[in-house]
């Protein structure tokens, strides 16, 4: 998910775990897991009219027990409520092997009461609802006064309309199958495998995924779309879909550069997942919502110039398909393994295609930002300690300071550790769940580095590194001395290495390296004449802010 879709919510912690603890503490969420059933599979069958937004819904529910004696099975699923002004959904009947079945249905959890389960059985759970979405599927008229359906899942928002175990720890299969008005083309994840008239001026349209996701990932969207299967990668289908309006602007801009991003990730990273890759213009996002194989953008993504901007956006979006949809953080809490990652490897598309120099320019913009927003919210980590309120689930500081976390874990390690430890963790954890600690032992695995301490003090605890620094030339000794001193709070403590160019008179530079491993450090270089001038991090590598000026 691109950071434009949101407001950037500022928070602090109440408190800070001390990192001489983190490396044993066992971080998770509040979400109510239960490791011993699994969802294998969701078949919806959604109705969609023009007269009314009341949607006629069907969730068929492959489950899988791992256990003995499951006697409930617990789903999130919004109820149709007067504080919601009358949306919500309404059970009609819940049914498994032709037998109805008894249930609870209080707020937002659904509570199916089963015979006891035996371990390795699956059970198929159909359950028949209606009602008006209250979040979740948007039913409204778009920017040229269109009526359309576009779901909006993000980040627990699919209760809203379908059952599911709302949660990234628990990936499945789906399908959908849409009836609607026959002017309407409808587009969802995975493979179109049917779309017949159904008569009375409806059709149906059947999508199906066959690879597990987490289901704030699942998509649908139902407009009257202009399509251009644009290319193939690897013999699967690249697409446009935008309102019939934008046809011509539309195909222009999405046109590039989704090939060349997907080929870039397939090898750098591991093989893309997914069966498709659909750019889709869309009424319920502002920026970019990364769906499994079938992306939205917003009404305003359609410019007809390519921007910068939105091809940004659109690098994003994509490389999101490995980092949060492939690979899926297995807590709320691990956000930042799809936000931080996907914006570094955003960048470094941006380097691959476009040069170093736009690369540079994007760490230093999101250098920029993970200042400002650290402001006043200096107490912010970017590994949440046992997320309760999910409207706080992303900040800015989880995307740019994510992706300069990573990109100080490249320079550390070294590009050819990092690509490697990078692919180690693709691998292992394709298509399921991983953690920061998942993470960080696949590097370890690839640089032979103990990673602990780096990990520890960068996403773990709040704060970021304010240097106050000066440089003289002892005319006698023919030396450099350099003073640096760490301003921020003491209970932030970093160790790090920063990079400085000295610059002769006749423009050479001369890199030398400081460990900043104490409050206050003091070191001399060797130099004949005086530098012209002295800079730190000239290669931008160090999270860092700093003042720093030459002492006659």
């Amino acid at each position: 998910m691109f950071n434009l879709k949101k407001n950037i919510i500022k928070w602090s912690f109440l408190f800070l775990i001390s990192i001489t603890n983190i490396s044993a503490a066992v971080l998770t969420d509040n979400y109510p897991k239960n490791p011993n059933i699994d969802i294998v599979h969701y078949k919806f069958e959604i109705k969609l009219s023009d007269s009314v937004d009341k949607i006629q819904g069907k969730a068929s529910i492959q489950v899988k027990f791992k256990a003995d004696g499951i006697e409930k099975i617990r789903l999130d699923f919004i109820k149709k409520s007067e504080e919601l002004d009358g949306k919500g959904m309404s059970i009609l009947r819940i049914t498994s092997k032709g037998q109805d079945l008894t249930y609870s249905h209080n707020n937002d959890v659904l509570l199916v009461n089963l015979s006891q389960s035996k371990a390795n059985e699956e059970q198929m759970i159909l359950i028949e609802y209606e009602g008006i979405p209250n979040e979740g599927l948007k039913i409204a008229n778009n920017k040229y006064g269109d009526r359309t359906f576009f779901s909006d899942n993000w980040p627990n928002k699919a209760r809203n309309w379908v059952p599911t175990v709302d949660h990234p720890y628990d990936k499945a299969t789906c399908e959908f199958l849409v009836i609607a008005p026959v002017k309407y083309e409808v587009v969802s994840n995975g493979l179109k495998i049917e779309e017949s008239n159904v008569g009375d001026g409806m059709k149906l349209t059947h999508w199906k995924q066959s690879v597990p996701i987490a289901c704030w990932l699942y998509v649908l969207g139902v407009a009257e779309f202009a399509i251009q299967y644009v290319d193939d990668f690897e013999g699967k289908s690249i697409e446009t879909w935008v309102y019939h309006q934008d046809r011509d602007a539309g195909f222009f801009d999405f046109a590039t550069p989704t090939k060349q991003v997907l080929e870039y990730y397939s090898s750098y990273v591991g093989p893309f997942a997914y069966e498709k890759l659909a750019n889709i213009q869309s009424n319920s996002v502002g920026g970019g919502m990364e769906a499994a194989s079938a992306i939205l953008y917003g009404d305003k993504s359609v410019t007809g110039e390519r921007s910068e901007r939105w091809r940004n956006v659109v690098i994003h979006e994509i490389a999101h398909q490995w980092f949060g949809n492939a690979v899926t953080e297995y807590d709320w809490d691990d956000v930042w393994l799809s936000e931080g990652l996907t914006t570094y490897f955003t960048m470094r598309f941006i380097e691959h295609a476009y040069g170093k120099d736009a690369f540079i320019e994007e760490l230093k913009k999101a250098r920029n930002t993970v200042f400002r927003l650290s402001e006043g919210n200096e107490d912010y980590r970017i590994v949440h300690d046992n997320l309760k309120d999910m409207s706080k689930v992303t900040s800015g500081l989880t995307y740019q300071k994510g992706a300069w976390i990573t990109h100080m874990l490249c320079n550390y390690i070294g590009e050819d550790a990092f690509r490697l430890g990078i692919r180690d963790y693709y691998s292992r954890y394709f298509n399921g769940n991983a953690t920061t600690a998942d993470l960080r032992m696949a590097m370890e695995r690839a640089s032979g580095k103990d990673l602990t301490l780096f990990f520890n003090q960068w996403l773990y605890q709040g704060g970021n590194i304010k240097l106050e620094g000066s440089w003289t030339y002892n005319t006698n000794k023919k030396e450099i001395v350099i003073e640096l001193h760490q301003l921020q709070p003491e209970k932030y403590n970093f160790e790090a290495t920063l990079e400085i160019g000295i610059v002769s008179k006749d423009g050479k530079l001369q890199i030398e390296t400081i460990r900043l491993d104490k409050r206050q450090v003091k070191v001399s270089f060797p130099s004949e004449t005086i530098p012209d001038k002295i800079d730190l991090d000239p290669k931008t590598k160090l999270l860092a802010q700093w003042t720093f000026s030459h002492i006659e």
